[in-house]
């Protein structure tokens, strides 16, 4: 009773440290890949003189067949620590909507700048202004939680998009 308390406990800390400073609104795709590009802006706190930019994706996919094997979640690089893997482990104990979804995390660069973060969110935010970006989030955690962070975009993603997948493939006559 005590364990599942303090996973619960983990579970908060974690998600209420971590923010989607910039979403984006577009549904996974149903039938094959969706790329979920993001910003990981990290730091311990916003007067810190300097703060680490992350650049990279989510890739997710959906099997094509579901098998025994394919029922449940499959993570690739997506964590640390095993407490960042308790914290999600929470999640995917009380939620359907991730059987059978595979998602890989693809860094592609981290890179240390100075000013604050909330001067480095908003820099980042014209830059994808200027280049008229619309899916590209923008994430905001502690160095901790920065796994978390991307879980949480991902998350907010797939559940945001259940209900227009479940439309397509009624529209496409594979539900009734």
């Amino acid at each position: 009773m005590y364990a599942d308390f303090d996973a619960e406990q983990r579970f908060k800390q974690a998600w209420r440290a971590v923010d989607i400073a910039r979403p984006v609104r577009f549904s996974l795709f149903t039938f094959g890949e969706t790329v979920l590009p993001y910003y990981l802006v990290c730091g311990e706190r916003d007067d810190a003189s300097s703060v680490s930019v992350t650049q990279g994706d989510v890739r997710i996919n959906r099997p094509m067949i579901i098998t025994p094997d394919s029922d449940h979640p499959q993570f690739q690089n997506f964590f640390d620590n095993p407490e960042e893997e308790g914290v999600v482990q929470f999640l995917l104990a009380r939620s359907a909507r991730f059987s059978n979804l595979k998602f890989e995390k693809r860094s592609e660069s981290r890179r240390v700048v100075s000013g604050g973060m909330h001067d480095t969110i908003k820099q980042l935010n014209q830059k994808l202004d200027d280049e008229e970006e619309d899916r590209t989030a923008i994430l905001v955690a502690p160095p901790k939680w920065r796994n978390v962070a991307v879980f949480r975009y991902v998350a907010e993603r797939v559940m945001e998009s259940a209900p227009d997948n479940v439309q397509e493939l009624r529209e496409r006559g594979f539900l009734p």
